[in-house]
């Protein structure tokens, strides 16, 4: 039998890390379970130690998920291993993750620390997450640019203590396929007791490289885990994709010869949960679940497709799940059908009367919108979740003007604290009347750095998802807006971010 290919998902770990990227506890589980759904082998929930949200966000994580490995980070040291056991207490499997760099570098510069220091610091981090759980994932942050020697004697003493996944990580996607194929390879065969662990690679994306070094940690240098995200997601040009991974074993099973245990027919409703909630849109060509991935433009091709669909696919659309791109609601649907249709993609609402208020977004969004897409009830949900935590900023109602020669005009309600605030402005279009009808009364002095539209589903008639990235005093935040009216979603998510940027929650960053 083929060996299994263990996948790693850190969506909601190192995926967060994107700069403006931070989800909710309830979008944090949303994830968590499309990911269960989608059968991953082991989901990093977050970095406990880094603020009380990640520690709450993996508690919740840990007590929902029954058929995944729930993984907690932490750097190495016991303060930080013991939050990520308190997190992990109630999960039915779970694993710690701890690291510490391991370059002449990071030791140098960062860690401000001797090679025996940190030798000693991994044996001890590792000796104490035994005293948690069985299983232990021992990282040494950017392995590729560490020398071979002390590698060796840093792994060896890790797995000497107990740690059962060793994961190479290219911390700075420096790393080459085959150099770094053969420097894992390498690995394995001087460290004496290297059978006792299953091999792991973490590849990000800085050369555009990910996918094809994490493959070649598996077929040069024997790997049987790999670590990555959905979308690629992650920090400064992103993580190895995940369905990149996957279909590409799957694909090309006559040259991998691995097994996987991944639904892949929910590779493309992950793929768009997390681009909604994240406001990170997925570009039209990328790779399995871009807009474009299975379209033919060219005669020929379409020709050849008519003809024998293998002739220019090498996968089917429907697999990884396009075909679930389906009308699921309307306007005559009533509430226990859109009750289960909640349940079906994951959305556990804490109330009946949350699930009323979102039935009745449903309904006003039915009148305007004939044809519900799953798409839209996540937005819809998404909204509703908003309107109901403890943000200072809530959308009431718009107003605004625009017509060729005259300065567009508008005048936003919105709540702050509690209280009704009216404002006016004006501005070179709509979107920029709104944000300077709310920045007089907000005066955020916040720069935009980027705003973008995109459609949720088909058709004049979808609601349109607006993201806006803001740039404070250091801190970038994404803030996203969904409404069949494209400026009403500018101002919801103008105030989204701002609400954000108000957020006196605070993140460590340890990447790997």
């Amino acid at each position: 039998m083929a060996d299994k290919l263990i996948i790693f998902d850190t969506t909601l770990r190192d995926g967060e890390q994107s700069p403006g990227a931070s989800m909710t506890k309830d979008e944090k589980i949303r994830i968590a379970k499309q990911l269960e759904r989608m059968k991953v082998d082991v989901i990093e929930a977050g970095f406990a130690a880094a603020s009380p949200g990640d520690f709450e966000s993996i508690k919740a994580i840990a007590s929902i998920i029954k058929d995944s490995t729930v993984c907690s980070l932490s750097r190495a040291n016991d303060r930080d291993i013991a939050r990520a056991a308190e997190a992990l207490q109630a999960a039915q499997r779970k694993r710690i993750h701890t690291f510490i760099a391991t370059s002449p570098l990071h030791m140098e510069k960062k860690l401000r620390m001797t090679p025996d220091q940190v030798l000693e610091q991994a044996i001890q981090a590792v000796r104490y997450a035994r005293n948690f759980t069985d299983d232990v994932e021992f990282s040494p942050e950017d392995g590729s640019r560490s020398d071979m020697d002390f590698l060796c004697r840093v792994l060896e003493a890790v797995i000497k203590e107990g740690a059962t996944t060793i994961n190479f990580a290219d911390t700075v996607g420096y790393a080459v396929p085959e150099l770094y194929g053969n420097m894992l390879k390498s690995l394995r065969e001087r460290i004496p007791n290297s059978d006792k662990a299953v091999w792991s690679v973490h590849c990000h994306n800085d050369l555009g490289m990910a996918v094809a070094n994490s493959l070649a940690g598996v077929m040069i240098g024997g790997a049987r885990q790999i670590e990555c995200t959905i979308n690629g997601l992650g920090e400064r040009a992103g993580n190895t994709a995940l369905e990149e991974i996957v279909m590409a074993v799957r694909t090309r099973k006559d040259y991998f010869d691995l097994q996987l245990g991944i639904d892949i027919s929910q590779i493309v409703p992950a793929s768009k949960l997390v681009s909604q909630i994240t406001g990170f849109a997925v570009q039209p060509n990328k790779a399995v679940v871009g807009a474009n991935a299975f379209a033919h433009a060219s005669g020929i091709h379409q020709d050849g497709i008519l003809k024998a669909r293998d002739t220019y696919e090498i996968m089917r659309a429907e697999d990884v799940g396009w075909s679930a791109n389906k009308l699921v609601l309307g306007k005559l649907s009533g509430r226990n059908a859109f009750k289960q249709r909640l349940e079906e993609l994951g959305i556990a609402l804490e109330s009946e009367t949350e699930v009323n208020a979102a039935f009745a977004r449903f309904k006003e969004l039915a009148d305007r919108k004939s044809d519900i897409f799953d798409e839209d009830i996540l937005a819809l949900v998404s909204d509703e979740e908003h309107a109901h935590n403890n943000d200072a900023f809530h959308y009431v109602s718009l107003s605004q003007r625009s017509e060729t020669g005259e300065l567009p005009y508008a005048k936003v309600v919105f709540t702050a604290d509690g209280k009704e605030v009216t404002c006016e402005g004006n501005g070179n279009g709509p979107v920029d009347a709104i944000v300077n009808a709310i920045d007089s009364k907000v005066q955020s002095g916040a720069e935009l750095l980027l705003f973008s539209v995109n459609a949720i589903t088909t058709g004049t008639q979808s609601q349109g998802e607006v993201t806006m990235r803001l740039s404070k005093a250091g801190r970038i935040v994404n803030g996203v807006g969904a409404d069949p009216d494209i400026v009403v979603a500018s101002a919801k998510a103008y105030l989204s971010a701002l609400n954000k940027l108000q957020s006196k929650t605070e993140k460590l960053n340890p990447q790997i």
